[in-house]
């Protein structure tokens, strides 16, 4: 039987797509000229930037809303980015399996400096570092906005809406 070079090129290209589709979540790590760096971006787009942990129920709970959210705004306009709070050496243990199994596709960065207090007040004076919390950010339109706590889907839509008005 001859082969035939349509199908063997469609059978590859059906094990690249599903390959892709299989492979795990792309993780970052940040550190604090990385955040220094983030916290001083001069793009006219609008940064939201939510600290949370696999280990943070709140956190959990509004995962979610943040994947769903961040579908509806044009990326060249917003921007999510996650910060994951999980110790460094549990990424590929605990992170990456607990975003694959949700279907968690945003962008998640792990922080690498754990002394806390050498940063957060970077993010905001008022912060107590406790989580989840979120900086909504364009410096070119010099908008700030921080929240900590839990935000739903209709209080995050807000938050954004507010900011890009």
């Amino acid at each position: 039987m001859k082969s035939r070079p349509g199908y063997i090129l469609f059978f590859i290209l059906v094990l690249l797509i599903t390959g892709r589709e299989v492979r795990s979540q792309e993780i970052s790590y940040i550190n604090i000229p990385d955040l220094d760096k983030l916290l001083k971006a001069p793009e006219n787009k609008l940064y939201v930037v939510n600290f949370w942990a696999t280990w943070c129920a709140p956190c959990i709970a509004e995962l979610p809303g943040f994947q769903k959210i961040s579908k509806e705004y044009d990326p060249e306009k917003v921007s999510f980015i996650m910060v994951s709070l999980d110790f460094p050496g549990q990424v590929q243990k605990q992170l990456v399996p607990f975003l694959k199994k949700n279907m968690i596709t945003l962008d998640v960065r792990v922080m690498t400096d754990l002394d806390y207090n050498a940063w957060i007040e970077k993010v905001d004076p008022s912060w107590q570092g406790n989580i989840p919390a979120t900086l909504f950010f364009n410096n070119s339109r010099k908008t700030r906005f921080f929240h900590a706590g839990e935000i739903d889907e209709s209080g995050l839509r807000k938050f954004i809406d507010t900011c890009l008005n």
